[in-house]
C-alpha cells in the first residue's frame, strides 16, 4: 500500500462525519461558494447560448438553410445538455443553480447577438463558442486538483464546444464566408 493514501479506518470515520454534506467530504479542497458562483456563471452562459441558437435556427433562411439550421438545432440541444450537468452540479454541491431569467445575459460570459443573415449568425454562435472555450479552459485550471468532479465535468463540456467552434468554421467555409 502506497503511503500516500488514508488510512482504511481514518477514511471510514471521515466518511461518517458530516454525513449531511453528501459527496462534499474534507478532501474537497476547492472554495465551494466562488465554485458555486461561477458554475452559475456558466449555466448562464449556456442557457444564453441555447436561446440564441434556438432563435438561429428557427430565423435561418436561405438556399443554405436547412444545414445549418440542423447544426443550430443539434448545438441548441447540446448546450441545453451542459445546462442541465451544470446546474446538477451545482445541486451536489448543495447549492442553488440560478434559472432566474432577470440578468441572465449579465451573468453569462457569451453575449446574445441574433444576427440578421445566416452568416452573421453563424459568426456570432462562433465567438460565443470561443468565449466559452476561453473562459471554460481558464476556470479548468482555476480549479486544478481542488475539485476533480467539476473540473472534468467542464473538460467534457469544453471538448463539446471546441467542437462546435470547429463545426461553425466549417460552415463559414462552406459557405464562402
Amino acid at each position: 500500500m502506497s503511503d500516500f493514501l488514508t488510512d482504511i479506518k481514518t477514511l471510514r470515520k471521515r466518511a461518517r462525519e458530516h454525513i449531511d454534506q453528501g459527496p462534499i467530504t474534507d478532501a474537497y479542497t476547492a472554495d465551494r461558494e466562488r465554485v458555486l458562483a461561477v458554475l452559475n456563471e456558466v449555466l448562464a452562459t449556456e442557457l444564453v447560448c441555447v436561446l440564441r441558437y434556438k432563435r438561429h435556427y428557427y430565423m435561418a433562411s436561405g438556399i443554405n438553410a436547412g444545414p445549418v439550421a440542423a447544426e443550430f438545432l443539434q448545438h441548441a440541444n447540446e448546450e441545453m445538455g451542459h445546462a442541465d450537468q451544470v446546474a446538477a452540479r451545482i445541486t451536489q454541491l448543495q447549492g442553488e443553480p440560478n434559472f432566474n431569467p432577470k440578468g441572465l445575459a449579465d451573468r453569462s460570459h457569451a453575449e446574445y447577438v441574433e444576427g440578421s443573415s445566416l452568416v452573421e449568425m453563424i459568426k456570432e454562435d462562433l465567438v460565443a463558442e470561443r468565449v466559452a472555450i476561453a473562459s471554460y479552459q481558464e476556470i479548468v485550471r482555476w480549479l486544478g486538483l481542488d475539485d476533480p468532479t467539476t473540473r472534468g465535468m467542464l473538460e467534457g463540456i469544453l471538448a463539446v464546444e471546441e467542437e462546435h467552434a470547429d463545426d461553425l468554421v466549417n460552415l463559414l467555409k462552406k459557405l464562402g464566408s
